[in-house]
Order: structure tokens, then sequence, then C-alpha cells
């Protein structure tokens, strides 16, 4: 293998490894999108389900149909 071949071969590795990482980056931060969005999706339910404790509570004192 002489120069030229070799050098084409380490041009090819690069560029196969930059469009890698390309498609890495676009992953980690649609990823990083996706936990900001379920971030907020939870505080939203946990709230809720905080704020139903109440009615939760009304609901397990009632006595059930058949009694």
């Amino acid at each position: 293998m002489n120069d030229a071949e070799r050098m084409t071969k380490l041009e090819e590795r690069y560029a196969h490894l930059q469009r890698h990482i390309a498609e890495q980056d676009k992953a980690m931060l649609e990823l990083s999108e996706e936990i900001v969005k379920l971030r907020k999706e939870f505080v939203l339910l946990r709230a809720q389900g905080s704020s139903g404790t109440a009615e939760t509570r009304d609901a397990g004192e009632e006595r059930p149909p058949h009694y």
C-alpha cells in the first residue's frame, strides 16, 4: 500500500467518523429535548396527584356498593 492509498483510506475513515459524530449529536439533542418535555409533564402530573389526594382519600373512605 503506497502513501496515496493509505491517505485515501484515512480520509474515508475520517469522513465516516465525522458523519457518525454528527448523527450522534443529533440523537443526543433529540433525547435532551425529550427529557425536558418529560420532566415538564412529570411536574404537572405530580402537581395534579398532590392536589387530588383529598379526592382519593374521600373515595377510599366510602363504603363499597355491596354493603
